[in-house]
C-alpha cells in the first residue's frame, strides 16, 4: 500500500516528477495510468494521446500508463517521440486528453508525467491531480467494461504546419539562427518547424539522448548557456535559441551571445500581440520584470499578474480570455495554442521581431530591458518547516525596509523609495527554496541577493 505521503512526493503542484527507480516505476506509472484514465472517462473522454521524450525510460513508462488507461476503457493514441507541446498539439487538435513523458529540465535519472484534458486544459493539483492521488492511495476502481485499444499516429509535420500559420515568417528579411537543442526533443522538432522558412539552421546538440552527455538541458542555469553563447557568434547567427529537454521552454542569446531575458522575451511577445489585437489581456507571472506589465499598459493592453506554474497561468487565460501569457522561467502561452506554453512558438514570434527589421537583437532589445535581474537563484532546504523558517527569517531582515508583501506565491517583498523587489518562493516539484531579485542596477541586485542568500543559507 502506498501512504498518501509518498504519493505526494512524487506528484507535485501540476505534475508527476521523481527519480526513475526510486520513486516512480512501471507499476507506480500503470496505476496513475488507470487512475488518469478513470478519472477521463468519468468526465467523458473516450480516448486519450500519449507522447514521450528521449529518456531512456520514456518509451516503457509511457506503454505502463497505456497499459493502465485502456483497462480502464479508454482508447490510446501513442504520439511516440515528442515534443511537450507537440503533445499539447495533439490534444488540442483531437480534443481529448493527453499525457506527456518528460522531466523538463531535470537530469537524466528524472522521469515524470505532464497531463492535460482535452483541448490542452491544464490538470493541477485542485483540477484533477489531488483526485488521482486518492485513486493511487485507495485503489482504482475495476473497470468491467471492455478494454480500450492502442494505435500509433504520428503529427510532427501536422503540427509544424499549424505553428507556421500561426507565425508568418515567410516574408522576413534571411536569418542565421544558431540553435542549441541539448539533445533534447529541439532536435526531433526545429527542422521540421522551421522548413521552407528563410531561416539557415546551425545545430548544436540535435542527436536526442536523454543522458545529455554535453550538458544539461536546463537553460535557466547560467553554465548550460555557456555553449550556444560561445557558438552564436562563432558561427556568426543572428540569434541563438537554446531549449530545455520537452522543448516546451526557450531562452535567447543575441548574436553577440549575450542572454536575453525572458521578461524581455515577454515584453516582444505582448507588443506584437497588442498591436494585432489592441487592448488585449495579457498574463504575466509575479517574478517577471517591473518592465513586462509596463510595456504591456504603454500599449493599450490590460495586465494581469498570476502565481508561477502552468496549469495556474493556463487557468487564467482561460478566466480572462488572455491572449498570450509569460513567465520568468521561458515558459510563453498562446491563446490560439490552445492557451498551452511552445518555446518555439515564443521563438517565432522573436523571429518574426528581429527580421521584419534591420537593426541587430542586442539593439533592439534596449526597449525592453529596463532593470537589472538576478534571474532564480536555488538554494537546497529539503524540508517545508526549512523552506518556511528561512522564508520568515528574510521577512524579519527586511521588515523595516519593506514596502509591501505580497503572498500570492511564496513572497513578493516590494522595498521603500525604490522600484527593487524580491521573491522567495518554494519549489513545486523540487526541494528548493528559489530566490528572484530586481533592482535599477546590478549592483543594487548584487547586495540584495548577498544579503537575502546569507539569510536562506545560514
Amino acid at each position: 500500500m502506498r501512504t498518501r505521503e509518498q504519493v505526494a512526493q512524487i506528484i507535485k503542484a501540476y505534475d508527476v516528477r521523481g527519480i526513475v527507480g526510486e520513486q516512480i516505476d512501471e507499476v507506480f506509472i500503470k496505476d496513475t495510468g488507470a487512475a488518469f484514465g478513470h478519472l477521463m472517462r468519468q468526465e467523458g473522454a473516450s480516448k486519450i494521446v500519449i507522447g514521450y521524450d528521449m529518456r531512456p525510460s520514456s518509451p516503457s513508462l509511457a506503454a505502463a500508463f497505456a497499459e493502465g488507461a485502456t483497462e480502464q476503457g479508454v482508447d490510446v493514441v501513442m504520439l511516440g517521440l515528442t515534443s511537450t507541446d507537440e503533445l499539447y498539439y495533439a490534444s488540442g487538435v483531437m480534443d481529448c486528453p493527453g499525457a506527456m513523458f518528460t522531466a523538463s529540465h531535470n537530469p537524466a535519472e528524472y522521469n515524470g508525467i505532464k497531463m492535460c484534458r482535452s483541448g490542452a486544459r491544464p490538470v493541477g493539483q485542485e483540477t484533477g491531480l489531488g483526485t488521482i492521488i486518492d485513486l493511487l492511495v485507495e485503489g482504482v476502481p475495476q473497470y468491467d467494461g471492455a478494454q480500450g485499444s492502442i494505435s500509433n499516429r504520428d503529427v510532427l509535420a501536422d503540427y509544424g504546419a499549424y505553428l507556421r500559420e500561426l507565425v508568418n515568417l515567410s516574408n522576413i528579411r534571411p536569418l542565421k539562427v544558431a540553435v542549441d537543442a541539448a539533445n533534447g526533443m529541439a532536435g526531433h522538432t526545429v527542422e521540421e518547424v522551421f522548413r521552407g522558412l528563410p531561416l539557415e539552421i546551425e545545430p548544436l546538440y540535435f542527436e536526442l539522448d536523454g543522458t545529455f552527455p554535453n550538458h544539461e538541458a536546463n537553460p535557466l542555469d547560467p553554465k548550460n548557456l555557456v555553449d550556444l553563447q560561445e557558438f552564436t557568434p562563432k558561427v556568426g547567427a543572428d540569434i541563438g535559441l537554446a531549449f530545455d529537454g520537452d522543448a516546451d521552454r526557450c531562452f535567447v542569446v543575441d548574436e553577440r551571445g549575450e542572454p536575453v531575458s525572458p521578461s524581455a522575451i515577454c515584453g516582444i511577445v505582448a507588443k506584437r500581440y497588442l498591436a494585432a489585437r489592441p487592448g488585449s489581456t495579457i498574463i504575466h507571472n509575479l517574478i517577471t520584470s517591473k518592465a513586462v506589465p509596463e510595456i504591456i499598459e504603454e500599449n493599450g493592453g490590460a495586465a494581469v499578474r498570476t502565481r508561477v506554474g502552468h496549469s495556474f497561468i493556463k487557468a487564467q487565460m482561460a478566466q480572462t480570455g488572455a491572449v498570450f501569457g509569460g513567465e520568468h522561467s521561458a515558459h510563453y502561452y498562446f491563446s490560439e495554442f490552445f492557451n498551452a506554453d511552445s518555446g518555439i512558438l515564443a521563438a517565432m514570434h522573436v523571429l518574426a521581431a528581429l527580421g521584419e527589421q534591420d537593426q541587430p537583437l542586442s539593439v533592439m532589445m534596449g526597449e525592453y530591458t529596463r532593470y537589472a535581474a538576478s534571474g532564480e537563484i536555488n538554494s537546497v532546504l529539503a524540508s517545508a518547516e526549512a523552506q518556511k523558517e528561512r522564508t520568515q527569517a528574510v521577512l524579519d531582515a527586511f521588515a523595516e525596509r519593506t514596502e509591501s508583501v505580497d503572498h500570492l506565491d511564496g513572497v513578493t517583498v516590494e522595498l521603500k523609495g525604490t522600484p527593487a523587489w524580491f521573491n522567495v518562493r518554494a519549489s513545486n516539484t523540487e526541494p528548493l527554496l528559489r530566490l528572484n531579485v530586481e533592482a535599477p542596477t546590478q549592483e543594487e541586485v548584487d547586495a540584495l541577493v548577498q544579503e537575502i542568500l546569507g539569510i536562506i543559507r545560514a
